[in-house]
């Protein structure tokens, strides 16, 4: 059966599945299975599209930690000249370990801290996304108690429907995240005369997975309007930061061009003095990974077919969680007979379903890509029914790197303290 999607960075070569020059089979035979592969070419094209996008406006790239914060990774991009969107103190300590540079990171995230914003501070991190009145005392706090100045622009959030997943929706008025649109002004009026705190601009990050043009340009037109406010009360804005949330195809998703994109903002932006800040994760490494499995068994029931593999939803959530679409492919073409199957985990939960009426030739033993599964599958993984995480290798041409080692059982209870001894 022919493949109905592969990412760049992956194809078939004589019927074998392959990432860059490597088969995938020789990965799974080297590293075992269950393991995600990323591609290093399809990685960097995704930042390189979006300089090349946006390339008239000289953006700061700040990708978004969360949807997958492998040191190589981050490493790789920080080389590209990346920033780094943050929303905890342990993402700030990867960034930095992975020697990305401080100045370029925004800290976004409802519930920062005081240690972790005192971390931020004293890293020098290039601006702090509040997102609510609460946050802004308590960093003022903070910032004033160790004699620095917190950077600060307001997420804010322009009530927009960005027309994806509720879960993955974030900048309505009922949203958890950000500030209300019609508190805003008040709410920077505040910030501009509180001790300890700079503001130097502005965020709104509407969701995730956003495959339409419309809900950006409504978003950005309604932060623009607030832009003009603000001047007027005499509150200049240094950088207006556009978040995340640009789509990719997982399906048949049509995703936006970012040069449409690019388009849409520059021809507002005209008179805005400051700098343009974008926040992609999944456009960026969503589509440059994978995750490789293999078939246990193949089990039939009056009414299903299952293909049973050896990941489950431990190791990539998204279906479970969302009901995502990935694509299944097979890694070697074969002469099993096709049908339509789910593709299960032996996890033991009823939702642990990678994939559902799947039209696959597969037998026991057959290798399975789960495609389009670089962001938010290792970055969501657990640890549960006691299962170690997976390996993550990156591959660069010809050569595979291991970027993260198979756990082993003792690493999952290495932190634990047994308390059979004080009974």
């Amino acid at each position: 059966m022919p493949d109905h999607f592969l990412p760049a960075g992956f194809s078939r070569v004589h019927g074998e599945l392959h990432v860059e020059s490597l088969p995938l089979k020789d990965l799974a035979e080297r590293f075992g299975t269950p393991c995600y592969v990323y591609s290093k070419a399809a990685i960097s094209a995704s930042f390189g599209e979006f300089e090349e996008a946006f390339a008239t406006l000289h953006p700061l790239i700040c990708y978004a930690v969360k949807a997958n914060g492998n040191l190589s990774i981050l490493s790789l991009l920080a080389r590209l000249g990346a920033g780094f969107d943050i929303v905890s103190g342990g993402e700030l300590s990867r960034v930095l370990a992975a020697g990305g540079d401080p100045g370029k990171v925004v800290f976004s995230g409802v519930g920062k801290s005081a240690a972790e914003m005192a971390q931020a501070l004293r890293a020098g991190v290039l601006c702090f996304n509040v997102e609510s009145a609460a946050e802004l005392e308590r960093l003022s706090q903070v910032a004033s108690a160790l004699g620095l100045v917190a950077p600060v622009s307001l997420r804010v959030n322009p009530d927009v429907d960005p027309g994806t997943h509720p879960y993955i929706a974030t900048g309505l008025k009922n949203s958890k995240f950000g500030v209300a649109y019609v508190d805003a002004l008040a709410l920077y009026q505040r910030a501009a005369r509180l001790p300890g705190i700079r503001v130097t601009g502005i965020d709104c990050h509407i969701g995730s997975q956003i495959t339409e043009l419309p809900p950006f340009v409504a978003a950005l037109e309604k932060i623009l309007a607030l832009v003009d406010a603000l001047s007027n009360a005499g509150i200049p804005l240094h950088h207006l930061d556009l978040g995340g949330g640009v789509g990719i195809r997982y399906r048949d998703e049509t995703p936006i061009v970012l040069k449409d994109y690019a388009r849409e903002v520059a021809s507002r932006l005209e008179g805005f003095g400051g700098r343009l800040l974008l926040e992609p994760g999944r456009r960026i490494i969503g589509n440059g990974g994978l995750l490789l499995t293999r078939v246990e068994y193949l089990k039939t029931s009056p009414e299903h077919r299952f293909a049973i593999v050896d990941a489950a939803m431990n190791d990539l959530i998204r279906p479970s969680l969302y009901e995502a679409w990935h694509e299944i492919v097979p890694v070697s073409t074969n002469t099993a007979p096709t049908a339509v199957m789910d593709v299960v985990g032996p996890v033991c939960e009823t939702g642990d379903i990678l994939g559902s009426a799947r039209e696959l030739a597969v037998a026991e033993g057959s290798l399975l890509a789960i495609l389009s599964a670089g962001a938010y599958g290792a970055s969501m993984g657990s640890n549960y029914n006691a299962r170690p995480r997976p390996p993550e290798v990156l591959v660069d041409g010809n050569r595979a790197h291991l970027i993260r080692r198979r756990e082993s059982i003792e690493d999952l209870y290495r932190a634990e303290l047994p308390i059979s001894d004080l009974l």
